[in-house]
């Protein structure tokens, strides 16, 4: 599998963030463009995280209905990369070569796994390479 760009957890959860307007536009135009070209991905711990979060962590906390909709109409047509051994082993490698946490570390694992030039993700250190993939910060001013 190859993929031009990989979403981190973050991206989807501006996207339901009314406080952060221009933040929001930003993401929701991310996740749309992810839907409709087919070239940006994202793995099962993005999923999980968000749906975690979508429960727990919002203003407005989503239903099992919402939740349900998300996962079947963006989360999983979104997700390309699953986990296996291989990707703890590079995500164990990519930890210990860049000093991210371990969580990081298998979303960047995730995000070259699956092949991509870039990352996006407002968490993470912005313009850095790490193995061909650049990390970017697509709300940077």
């Amino acid at each position: 599998m190859s993929a031009e760009a990989f979403l981190d957890t973050n991206i989807l959860v501006y996207c339901f963030e009314p406080a952060e307007p221009e933040k929001q536009r930003r993401a929701r135009v991310l996740v749309e463009s992810a839907l409709r070209d087919g070239h940006t991905v994202i793995s099962t711990q993005v999923a999980q995280e968000f749906l975690n979060l979508a429960t727990r962590k919002f203003a407005s906390a989503f239903t099992r209905d919402d939740l349900r909709t998300y996962l079947d109409t963006v989360l999983w047509p979104l997700c390309r990369v699953f986990p296996d051994a291989m990707l703890y082993q590079l995500a164990l490698e990519v930890r210990e070569e860049t000093g991210f946490s371990f969580y990081d570390a298998l979303i960047i694992a995730g995000a070259l796994s699956a092949g991509c030039t870039r990352l996006y993700s407002e968490d993470m250190q912005d313009g850095r390479v790490i193995r061909g993939l650049v990390i970017e910060n697509p709300f940077r001013k």
